[in-house]
Order: structure tokens, then sequence, then C-alpha cells
């Protein structure tokens, strides 16, 4: 992801913070630099720490999804820290409700450990629970009682929180992988989406009157997060309609061995068509795209063969398989095109983009039909 930096790498996943990352420090640091007398930097310096050992309380609970998603041999790309959370980027959604309900609960389990760990350990040096007025007078002052105790407190909160049945919180995805068992992954995520969106309201109604920015902001995460959700499982039954054999562009203009990065610009700028197939007879040996042409132009004014700029690494995809299951091996692998076959037999590419337009019209077509038979009925 852009604008984002890797700091770790746990079991081949990327653990990345994002530029944005570090006002959560700021509002740590600011948080505490007066509960120190006299001193602001020793309480802000308390402040940051407190946020860091947090947002690792995050990541662990990021990398318990990630961990049972490989599990079941599900690719996570990498794992990338916000002011208001961890987002773990999973290449693919689970196949079955089974498995979506046991990656979306490891990482509350997580927290759950965590905050045991914590309230042992407190207990171990004193900390008594029952006793409110003792237990807010140790957390006013930093101290590594305040801190363990902050944390713990803070697991619990990721828990309880986490679990609300919304979309795209764990609740939700819970809630879905539960419903998907009986009614199918669509119809369950229409309806986690629905409720997600109606608690994303309630919270966005109750941060607006107490007057609290934070709460708000993840209310409208919520209440568009759970939309997304809904219109990528829409999207999903929209291009399971559909087999690549079916959508590749069957007039695309192919490269020779022997043509030069000049005739590419000719293509590109005469016929729109972004990405080549480099052919030796009838056979694929390469691809090159846009970005290969005007990156190849910005550092080298010679009118190169195309053979020498082309990837000679590239996707494959069998024609049979849906425009869904493209989609999802491209995003899996991080590519943006892959090459389409009938066994041996090249047929053409296919891209991102030509998916999406794909997606468009189909969506079109569908709602037509569905238009037609609707206006049919009343008569």
């Amino acid at each position: 992801m852009g604008w984002s930096f890797k700091i770790a790498r746990v079991r081949g996943i990327d653990i990345k913070v994002h530029a944005t990352f570090f006002l959560i420090l700021v509002f740590g640091a600011l948080q505490w630099a007066g509960s120190v007398p006299g001193n602001p930097i020793e309480g802000a310096l308390f402040g940051m720490v407190l946020m860091i050992l947090l947002f690792t309380c995050v990541t662990l609970h990021e990398l318990g999804h990630s961990i049972v998603a490989q599990i079941f041999d599900i690719p996570v790309r990498e794992i990338v820290l916000f002011p208001l959370g961890g987002v773990a980027f999973i290449a693919r959604s689970p196949e079955k409700p089974l498995h979506e309900l046991l990656i979306a609960v490891a990482g509350p389990v997580v927290n759950v450990v965590i905050a045991a760990i914590l309230f042992v350990v407190t207990g171990g040096i004193g900390v008594d629970f029952m006793d409110m007025n003792a237990l807010l007078a140790a957390l006013r002052e930093p101290s590594l009682t305040t801190m363990l105790i902050w944390l713990l407190f803070a697991n619990v909160s990721l828990v309880v929180f986490n679990m609300i049945p919304a979309f795209p919180l764990d609740g939700g995805r819970i809630l879905r992988a539960v419903l998907a068992m009986g009614l199918g992954n669509t119809r369950a995520t229409q309806i986690a989406a629905v409720i997600g969106q109606i608690s994303a309201v309630i919270l966005g109604i109750i941060g607006i009157a107490n007057g609290q920015l934070l709460l708000t902001l993840i209310a409208l995460f919520i209440f568009f997060g759970a939309g997304q959700e809904r219109g990528l499982a829409e999207a999903r039954t929209v291009l399971n309609t559909l087999r690549v054999g079916d959508a590749y562009n069957k007039h695309a203009l192919n490269l020779q061995v022997g043509d030069r990065v000049s005739t590419v610009v000719e293509y590109i700028l005469t016929s729109y068509q972004p990405d080549f197939a480099v052919m030796q007879g009838n056979n694929i040996i390469g691809v090159i795209t846009r970005n290969d042409v005007l990156r190849t132009l910005a550092n080298d004014g010679n009118d190169r063969y195309v053979t020498e700029i082309m990837q000679r690494e590239f996707l494959r995809v069998e024609a049979h398989r849906s425009l869904d299951e493209v989609r999802e091996i491209l995003m899996e692998n991080g590519a943006h095109l892959a090459a389409v076959f009938d066994g041996s037999r090249y047929l053409g590419l296919i891209s991102l983009d030509d998916i999406s337009e794909a997606f468009t019209v189909l969506t079109f077509v569908r709602r037509q039909k569905e238009l037609r038979q609707r206006s049919s009925s009343t008569f």
C-alpha cells in the first residue's frame, strides 16, 4: 500500500506502518504530557511508548487472523497499521464459512490471551481491581503498573469492540460466516452489511452527540466498510457468471519479436490498448504494459527492441475459469494482467481493468433484465 513502509516481516508477511500512523503517537504524547508535573517530556515519552505497545497488541491481533488464513492456504500480502487500527490484506476470501469463522475469531482470541496474561501479572504485583479509587489513582501517573493496567483494559476493549456484529469488524465477519452456513455467502453478506451500516449510524449519532470525534470516525469507517463488503459480494456474484475465455479481447494487437518500442507507442496512441503480448510465431514469450513503455521512454531515448523491455514472467490462467476466480488470482499474486490459455494454446490477455469493465457491462445488462421482468410482471 502507498504511503507506508515496512518495519518487520513475520511468516512471509510484511508488517508496515502507514505515514498517518505517527498521528497516534502525537496523540499519545499530548494526552500524557501533563501527567508529570514540571516534566512534560517524560509524560509525552510515556504516552508514545504506551501507543507503541498498544499497536503491538493490534499487530498481534492481525497476525492471529493472518496465520489462521495461511493455515487454510490463503496468502496474506501485508499488515498495515493506521491511526485507527490495523488491517491484514488477505489475498482472497475464504471459500468455506467455517474457515472465515475461524479466521475472524483468531484476532480477538489473541487479545483475550494477552488480557489474561496481563491480568495475572497485574494481580501478581498487587493491583486490586475491586478497589476503584486505588485503581483510578494508579492510572493518573506514568509507571509500569499504569502501563500494564492500561494495556489490560485496552485489550479487553479491543475484544469487546471487534465483536460488535458490524462489517467490517470481526463480529460482522463472524455473523456472516454463521449466516452463510444456512443462507449462502451473498445473502449472508447483504444481511451482515445492513446490520453493520445500521450499527455505524447508531455509533455515529452517539459520537456526534457526545462530541467524540474518534468514535464518529470509526462509525464512518464501519459504514463505508460495510458498503464495500456488500459491493464486493455483488461483484463476485456477477463475475462468476462469465468465463475469462469469453471476456478477453479477441481483437487485441500483438507484438512480434522484431518490433521496437516505437511500434508499441504507435499502438498505444491509435488503439488505446494498454497491454500487449510479445509473440514468437503462435507462442507468447512476454508481455509489455503501458508503464513499461513510459518507463523506457523516460530513462532511454533509444528505439529498443520490445524483447529488451518485455516482462518474461507473467501469470497464466485457464479459459474455463470465471472472471471472479481470475480477479482473485491476480490480486493474490499482486499482478495487473494474465495470459489466457486454452490448454497449451494462447488466446489473449486479461487485466484487472478488463474485469472491471466487464463487471460494469454485466451489471448494466443484469439490471436491464430485472427492469424488463418487473415491467412485464405489472401487466
